[in-house]
């Protein structure tokens, strides 16, 4: 019964909320471990049935079981999900996840990158092979515009307007942004595609997109991961870096700057501009000369 409502579910969040197939199936997994409570408690009937006492004893269930506050938090906000689904079809008449909480998350800030090593983790770079001119590109390409790793893996060379320094970028929940290229990403995505991606033999499927494996076809997001791994380890940079840090430190270096932050939220592709604040990992000297320049109180202080 219950993987029913789970099907009708998972499908509801696809094709309404145009979610990717990796969210989705997250969402999916999450259910799952919420039906495999009520098997294990021998609940009856469907989510119209389920109480909040009892939710409540599964959040404590998958609190034993060892996950993390993040884990729960998203697990949580899972099925509240889920409720508001089973409201608007009305398969449950009440909610009972309106008084469920999640734990409290600290907001961890992401390690921030300077411009300074940045460079230095794309000179480690060995370019005398076809991979690193790639990689050059591609690291280029994705501090250059901010890209999500999902986004630098599903470029496609259609969408390269680099004759006006722009990129079409086709986001989460399949929405499309433009975002100005900088000159030195395109010199090197040109290099890249007239020396090493001309000489590919694509796989059906992989034509159009940008940065291919030897195998001529797309890379995976573990790949983009391990190569900025070894490039920091090559850089001896000990920072807690992935592509996101890339990302990260192309907003905040932005805003540092001066950038006015819903110009950021735009090239980020952020539908609510509090969660670009998260993103403004601002430092104390920047804010006190921020204050220093534009608040009456400050002024001549």
């Amino acid at each position: 019964m219950w993987n029913s409502y789970k099907k009708g579910f998972l499908m509801h969040l696809q094709l309404e909320k145009s979610l990717s197939p990796n969210t989705v199936e997250a969402y999916g997994l999450d259910l799952d471990k919420l039906i495999q409570f009520i098997e294990l408690n021998s609940i009856q009937g469907g989510p119209d049935n389920i109480t909040l006492q009892q939710l409540q004893e599964y959040t404590r269930w998958i609190t034993e079981l060892g996950m993390s506050e993040r884990s729960q938090s998203r697990i949580i906000s899972g099925i509240k999900s889920f409720y508001r689904y089973c409201l608007q079809e009305q398969i449950s008449k009440t909610d009972p996840t309106e008084l469920l909480s999640a734990p409290k998350l600290k907001k961890a800030l992401p390690d921030t990158l300077t411009f300074e090593e940045i460079e230095l983790i794309i000179s480690q770079i060995d370019l005398s092979k076809a991979e690193g001119i790639r990689n050059k590109a591609m690291l280029e390409a994705l501090y250059s515009c901010g890209l999500r790793v999902s986004e630098i893996i599903s470029l496609r060379r259609s969408h390269l307007y680099l004759d006006i320094g722009f990129v079409r970028v086709i986001g989460k929940g399949d929405k499309e942004r433009l975002i100005p290229i900088g000159g030195e990403a395109i010199k090197h995505i040109l290099i890249y595609v007239n020396e090493i991606r001309s000489k590919i033999t694509e796989k059906k499927g992989h034509e159009d997109i940008l940065f291919l494996n030897r195998r001529g076809t797309s890379l995976s997001r573990i790949m983009v991961f391990y190569i900025i791994k070894d490039l920091a380890m090559k850089a001896n940079i000990r920072k807690n870096i992935s592509p996101h840090t890339f990302r990260h430190s192309f907003a905040t270096h932005l805003v540092e700057g001066g950038a006015d932050l819903r110009a950021v939220q735009e090239m980020l592709g952020h539908e609510s501009i509090t969660t670009t604040e998260i993103y403004t990992h601002l430092d104390r000297n920047f804010l006190r000369d921020t204050l220093n320049k534009y608040h009456p109180g400050f002024k001549n202080k």
